[in-house]
């Protein structure tokens, strides 16, 4: 069964500000692209930064301490500093509350 657990309210989160939740001991960033909600792992594996206070352009988000460079909806690294791809959360609205799904992180799938 998932457990799903309420990190937000739908008005907390645009395009250019994203929220940082943490879930069982995990940190996740709560993310809006082309009006969609993604929530990834909210650490930087390089220099463990929270990406939620990184700088977001589009579907991209770059960590605030160097200059790697995350795919939001996928968690794929794209370029910068070497390190791993991010984990993605199942994510959900419901009556206005941002739910995450916090036993169901996934590593990303390749397309």
């Amino acid at each position: 069964m998932t457990t799903w657990t309420t990190v937000g309210t739908r008005e907390q989160v645009d395009a250019d500000n994203p929220i940082a939740a943490e879930i069982a001991g995990a940190k996740i960033g709560v993310f809006e692209v082309d009006g969609e909600l993604h929530a990834i792992e909210d650490v930087c594996p390089h220099a463990h930064a929270l990406l939620s206070s990184g700088f977001v352009d589009g579907g991209e988000v770059e960590c605030p301490l160097h200059n790697a460079v995350f795919d939001i909806c996928s968690g794929r690294h794209l370029r910068g500093e070497p390190c791993r791809d991010l984990k993605i959360y199942p994510i959900r609205v419901v009556d206005r509350d941002i739910q995450v799904a916090d036993d169901q992180a996934e590593e990303r799938k390749e397309p």
